[in-house]
């Protein structure tokens, strides 16, 4: 008997209840149904048996190596990288996945840079995870590199590139572009396939950073992606009801939910260090909401109104808006002598359903006074009679 076969009978032996799986793997192996092989152990490393201890990195070697480059060989680097995070130590994990890209370099295959590609991002998660930002980012250069020059790339290596990327720049505390690759990472993924733990740490850490990164303010995107929902029902409930309104721009609502959350808030330092930020960050979303409120053709707006609104001196209203211009929110012309601003363009943006409703009426408005513009029309002009 080969050896492989030897190993399935002796794990059938040493556990019964999975005596069906070993069965099957080993009838596929025979009949050397390499596409089903893979369909089949895809399944089984993902039973809650194999989540913990080595029995992966033992099926790997003494199974899965017999036969590991006659099978797809993206599922191969999915099964490697899935088999390296049982290692207990990170450098033999790194130095089991270099030797699975030895061996992708040696079937001399077309497109193995896939693959390879996907290996390197878990060497880079490993790097990262030892303190090595240095090779980490080098990883992750080489792969933007690998990307750009590849078409029809799988979404798994996609995700793999991002999910790495927003690591780094979680690692550096660099919340937009954090948010970026956070964003990307869960465009290439289904969240269906992501445990609820794993949701709720994602959204928690993609709302912190919506909120802090600078030049970030539109949230109506990831308000309206499904893995934000994930907040609700938890003790960050709150975090999701601070994105609603921020992306509102409501001021008081924002001021009312700091006071009922103030120890919640007061245990996240990155919120409590930023403070004076966000406060600007939720005036100048409560300017636009101010512009985009009303009609196009009103758009000279009094300082004092904005003052109001923001709870903002005229003084501080004036540095809002130039903050607004300078990021490009915003296009328009601030007269200090008439105490005006006038906007002639406001960057778009994701709309909730509040909003699109308030466009909705907006534009209800204007059909009437086309329509009240087209009778008077009519009414003035004498019918045209034929010579």
């Amino acid at each position: 008997m080969a050896a492989p076969l030897q190993y399935l009978e002796t794990l059938r032996s040493a556990h019964p209840e999975l005596g069906e799986w070993y069965a099957s793997l080993a009838d596929l192996y025979q009949r050397k149904l390499w596409h089903q092989l893979t369909a089949k152990l895809e399944q089984f490393v993902a039973l809650t048996v194999f989540q913990a201890g080595d029995a992966l990195i033992q099926l790997y070697h003494n199974f899965i190596t017999d036969f590991e480059t006659k099978i797809n060989l993206l599922k191969l680097a999915h099964f490697a990288v899935i088999v390296s995070r049982q290692y207990s130590e990170k450098e033999a994990a790194i130095k089991y996945l270099e030797g699975v890209i030895e061996k992708l370099h040696a079937t001399r295959e077309q497109r193995i840079e896939e693959p390879i590609l996907y290996i390197k991002m878990q060497i880079a998660i490993f790097k990262l995870e030892q303190g090595d930002q240095k090779e980490c980012k080098k990883l992750l250069e080489d792969g933007k590199s690998t990307l750009d020059s590849m078409t029809d790339i799988d979404p798994s290596v996609y995700a793999s590139y991002y999910w790495v990327s927003s690591q780094y720049y979680k690692f550096r505390q660099e919340f937009a572009e954090f948010y970026k690759s956070a964003l990307l990472y869960l465009a290439y993924t289904s969240v269906e396939s992501l445990s609820d733990s794993f949701k709720l740490d994602l959204a928690f850490d993609l709302s912190l950073s919506a909120l802090l990164g600078d030049n970030i303010y539109n949230f109506g995107e990831l308000l309206a992606h499904p893995i934000i929902k994930s907040l609700l029902g938890t003790k960050v409930e709150w975090l999701y009801y601070i994105l609603q309104a921020f992306n509102s721009g409501d001021l008081v609502r924002y001021q009312e939910l700091c006071h009922v959350h103030n120890a919640a808030l007061r245990a996240q330092p990155a919120l409590v260090e930023n403070e004076k930020k966000l406060l600007e960050k939720i005036n100048i979303l409560c300017l636009m909401e101010i512009i985009f409120s009303r009609p196009s053709e009103d758009r000279t707006i009094p300082l004092s109104i904005i003052a109001e609104r923001t709870k903002l001196s005229i003084e501080d209203v004036e540095h809002l808006l130039m903050k607004s211009l300078s990021v490009h929110l915003i296009e328009g012309i601030i007269d200090q002598v008439e105490g005006t601003v006038h906007v002639s363009w406001v960057q778009p943006r994701v709309l909730g359903v509040p909003q699109i409703k308030s466009l909705r009426d907006r534009l209800d408005n204007w059909l009437d006074k086309v329509h009240t513009a087209l009778l008077s029309v009519e009414a003035e002009t004498p019918d045209l009679v034929a010579s």
